[in-house]
């Protein structure tokens, strides 16, 4: 084991000690080659551990202790993780890229909703195995506190699934039905907060101090003050401020740091026994056959006075905590931060610097999708074109982003006022504009949503509603408008092209391949009346979907063209994550321009954003790296529409363009 030369004195004596006291008890439960291996793992990443555990806890009395009974879980994961896992673990250390290739394509549902539970969910494996999935990402499936719970995201036992959905054994069995297909699969894991009926935050409700330390509470309003004259509020209307008062809770009552909703209390990370079990419930979760973890609200795990306690230094060092630790015992397995935040803090979450490899391998691009939504609004790709030449990074290193059209959530105008500004737009003036037109208020609107979290005195909103609503097509067969639902098929088809080429791993809303429209249901059930969210999770129409191989049909349309880009991208190497992005400004407004290089070739990226005809100088084609003769991925055997020196897209085209290899 040569690297551990290469140790500091201290990790050196550190690990050797931990080794000669751990060693008979793997030996007593795996082969030789199995512990050898858990021994090299170790060894290579026990500093990316050790350091930001001592910096962060080494002042604690506890911490050689906590320290001890971490790595011991780690043996006992690493013990009873199944044979396939293992080998899994070892081909993709092998080929550590398997996520950011180009065969990388995720689909995003609620069990529930889909199928009704994960045995219907395994029946349907066929379905997505024909779409081309490659990632499935279940949305909340651990057993939450009865409704209301955030929809499912105020987790009162990590350890066991929604009764509805099924047992942890059906999991197990879905995720191996999966992995046959070649489709990883990806759950949530909480790690701000639990319900309040969780049984931690239950024994600190009767006062056990060993379990009131896992929480942040307070006697009285000195502190809670305090920290909240630099905290937003995250539901102001549902859910105001940022602590709630438990009368009952220790005889005289306490304030609990609450920062989503009065039910869901944030964990307390100064308390090393809180990361500890919570990379015991993260080795348990992989251990049934889970690929991905997302890591649900990882900017708040840490709290700062003065601060809005997001986005914290030391939240990066407990997820390099978190993933040194399960490249030992499950090294197949990779994180995803659901880190909804600007360019510039989004690099953080992947790792840049010293930290390059050693935080999440996957993020979020949630400002891709707010840009493409304002880009369709407007007709023009300038924010979109501004945007990319000055925030977006070029290149990722052993990482990727997720880029996405829709989610379960809200639709947020996070846009910089700054880049705004710059392209002449007033930040306030173009969020209200795409509230209106969002909403269907501003004439000559194709879209149909509604408010989510309208603030009166601000007028902030998020926009709710499904991609195809909100992309014309409710309102299109509302007037029986051919040529309407015509044009709002292209808008399904352009934001789906963009994302799919855009660099990353894509993800399909649930319905959205078969343009699933708003269901306005939600408002019948009491529990969901005030959550507009609900607007855009309909339950999935197999109905509609049995119409997907009909071209005749709307859904066979949408299907079928979504179909098409995705094994026109899995046959494109050139679409793999790692490549030099870079952004180009055209001379038209209405046209976005990219090209990506890769060491084989480049491929050029075109987008058309408004409802006409539009052309730009073809001369960009030799910009774009492209030579001898040019053809469009997405329509190989079409000459290219180029006249008078101009290259022509049609209305709300997309154009994957390649030259001569």
């Amino acid at each position: 084991m040569h690297n551990i030369l290469q140790m500091s004195r201290e990790s050196r004596s550190i690990f050797q000690k931990f080794k000669e006291r751990q060693s008979p008890k793997l030996k007593n439960c795996c082969n030789p080659r199995d512990a050898d291996i858990f021994w090299l793992r170790f060894e290579r990443y026990f500093e990316d551990i050790y350091y930001p555990l001592r910096e962060l806890y080494g002042n604690r009395p506890d911490a050689r202790e906590q320290t001890e009974a971490l790595f011991d879980h780690m043996v006992e994961a690493y013990a009873s993780r199944p044979e396939p896992l293992r080998l899994l673990d070892l081909e993709r250390q092998f080929t550590p890229d398997w996520f950011e290739r180009s065969n990388m394509v995720g689909y995003v549902c609620y069990p529930d909703l889909f199928a009704g539970n994960l045995a219907g969910v395994r029946e349907k494996v066929g379905y997505l195995d024909e779409l081309g999935i490659t990632y499935l990402h279940l949305m909340p499936l651990l057993n939450p506190r009865p409704a209301p719970n955030d929809g499912g995201y105020a987790v009162m036992d990590y350890r066991t699934i929604k009764p509805e959905l099924g047992t942890m054994e059906d999991l197990k069995a879905l995720a191996t039905d999966l992995r046959e297909r070649g489709i990883s699969l990806c759950i949530d894991l909480v790690l701000n907060h639990t319900a309040k009926e969780h049984q931690w935050a239950q024994r600190a409700m009767g006062g056990e101090e060993k379990y009131l330390d896992y929480y942040y509470t307070f006697p009285d309003r000195t502190l809670p003050d305090a920290y909240e004259k630099s905290l937003p509020e995250i539901f102001p209307d549902e859910a105001p401020g940022s602590f709630t008062w438990f009368p009952d809770m220790v005889g005289n009552g306490r304030w609990v740091w609450t920062t989503f909703m009065d039910y869901q209390w944030d964990l307390n990370y100064t308390n090393l026994s809180v990361l500890r079990e919570m990379m015991d419930i993260m080795l348990f979760l992989v251990n049934q056959g889970v690929d991905i973890l997302r890591l649900d609200a990882a900017p708040f795990i840490w709290k700062r006075m003065e601060t809005n306690c997001q986005n914290q230094p030391e939240v990066f060092q407990i997820i390099q905590i978190f993933r040194g630790l399960m490249r030992v015992v499950a090294p197949a397995v990779i994180f995803k931060a659901e880190a909804i935040v600007p360019p510039d803090h989004l690099q953080h979450y992947i790792g840049i610097k010293t930290t390059t490899g050693k935080q999440c391998e996957l993020a979020y691009n949630n400002q891709l999708m707010v840009l493409l939504w304002s880009g369709l609004a407007t007709h023009k790709a300038t924010l979109l074109s501004y945007v990319e030449h000055k925030r977006m990074p070029p290149l990722l290193i052993d990482s990727s982003v997720v880029t996405y059209v829709r989610n379960h959530d809200d639709i947020g105008w996070a846009m910089a006022d700054e880049d705004l500004g710059e392209i002449g737009e007033n930040p306030f003036l173009h969020r209200q504009f795409l509230n209106q037109f969002y909403t269907g208020d501003f004439p000559g609107s194709f879209a149909k949503g509604d408010f989510f979290g309208f603030n009166p005195v601000t007028k902030d909103a998020r926009i709710s509603g499904t991609t195809a609503s909100l992309a014309g097509l409710e309102v299109a067969l509302e007037n029986q408008d051919e040529p309407a639902i015509d044009l709002a098929i292209r808008r399904i088809l352009l934001l789906y092209s963009m994302i799919i080429c855009h660099g990353g791993i894509p993800l399909i809303y649930m319905g959205d391949e078969l343009g699933l429209l708003n269901d306005y249901s939600y408002k019948n059930d009491p529990i969901k009346a005030k959550d507009s969210r609900w607007l855009h999770r309909p339950s999935m129409d197999w109905h509609q979907a049995d119409r997907r191989n009909n071209l005749s049909t709307i859904e066979g349309r949408i299907y079928q063209g979504l179909l098409h880009l995705i094994k026109v991208r899995k046959s494109t190497p050139l679409l793999h994550s790692f490549a030099l992005n870079q952004a180009m400004w055209t001379d038209n407004e209405h046209v976005w321009a990219s090209h990506r290089d890769r060491p084989e070739n480049s491929i050029m990226l075109l987008a058309n954003f408004d409802d006409r005809w539009q052309s730009i100088n073809a001369d960009l084609l030799g910009q774009g790296g492209l030579v001898g003769n040019v053809r469009n991925l997405l329509a190989e055997k079409v000459i290219l529409n180029i006249a008078d020196g101009r290259l022509y897209l049609e209305p709300y085209e997309c154009m994957w363009l390649v030259g001569d290899d």
